[in-house]
């Protein structure tokens, strides 16, 4: 018991950071945040890990912005790695984009929606990379068990779980923070979704809205609970942003919160 309560407070001590925009819109995009990224880990001595989407595929209008696809934006997720060194992160929605993403990728996300989708969690398992799992608006944290096991019998070697907030309609979502304690009773690594969690689904007219002013606190409760992670979505201008714009954090301010966070 004394082994495993200094590794989750080692853990707190040297949280993971993981930032990027909701989704690759260009190439110039990418380059603008990896650079602060690269800078704030210098600064801080940290290691933030680069997220951006390839694709949107859970979009609220079909007319809305998906991004690259995948080819084309694995490739432009290659690039960021090779010119500034940083670890990568993206999403999958269907089995098969498993092995081309882990070409690049260090860590292979699970939505939220599809974390119960078995073929899915698997195919990501195989890759041997790590596999983030977002906890589902719709489950406790407790559940999240299940998941877990489907990925870790399939071969994955490590598995992290991601709080966001649960739904219950009405366009708006709710955290609870006991979901955090209750998934590290699963793994070691829990991860506070500090962007997903303002949301306010499909309250903004044919795409999600939110209120970004809550990102701070969000991530100030979820350390409060135990977390050994944290999530920011982040755009140099996230008004203008084609994805989550009302979820995203200013880029400028991402150094600050992390400052915060780390104190």
């Amino acid at each position: 018991m004394k082994d495993e309560l200094k590794i989750d407070n080692n853990m707190k001590n040297n949280p993971i950071f993981i930032a990027g925009p909701c989704v690759i819109e260009s190439q110039e995009l990418l380059s603008t945040v990896a650079e602060e990224l690269v800078r704030i880990n210098q600064a801080l001595g940290i290691n933030i890990i680069f997220k951006a989407s390839f694709d949107k595929a859970n979009r609220t209008s079909i007319h809305s912005f998906r991004g690259p696809g995948l080819e084309r934006g694995i490739r432009m997720l290659g690039d960021i790695k090779e010119k500034y060194g940083l670890r990568i992160l993206t999403d999958i929605h269907e089995s098969h984009q498993a092995q081309m993403a882990a070409e690049v990728c260090d860590v292979l996300q699970i939505p939220a929606f599809l974390c119960r989708q078995t073929d899915l969690l698997v195919a990501a398992a195989q890759t041997g990379r790590i596999v983030n799992i977002k906890k589902a608006q719709f489950l406790s944290g407790i559940d999240m068990r299940y998941p877990v096991e489907k990925a870790k019998e399939a071969g994955a070697k490590e598995v992290w779980l991601t709080e966001r907030g649960n739904t219950f309609g009405y366009n708006n979502l709710v955290v609870d923070f006991r979901n955090i304690p209750d998934m590290l009773n699963i793994v070691p690594t829990v991860i506070m979704d500090c962007t997903h969690s303002v949301q306010r689904p499909g309250a903004g007219g044919g795409k999600t809205s939110g209120d970004r002013r809550f990102v701070p606190s969000m991530a100030l409760a979820a350390k409060a609970f135990g977390a050994t992670g944290y999530f920011f979505e982040v755009h140099p201008d996230p008004d203008r942003g084609l994805s989550d714009g009302p979820n995203m954090l200013e880029l400028n301010k991402l150094e600050s919160l992390i400052r915060e966070l780390l104190a």
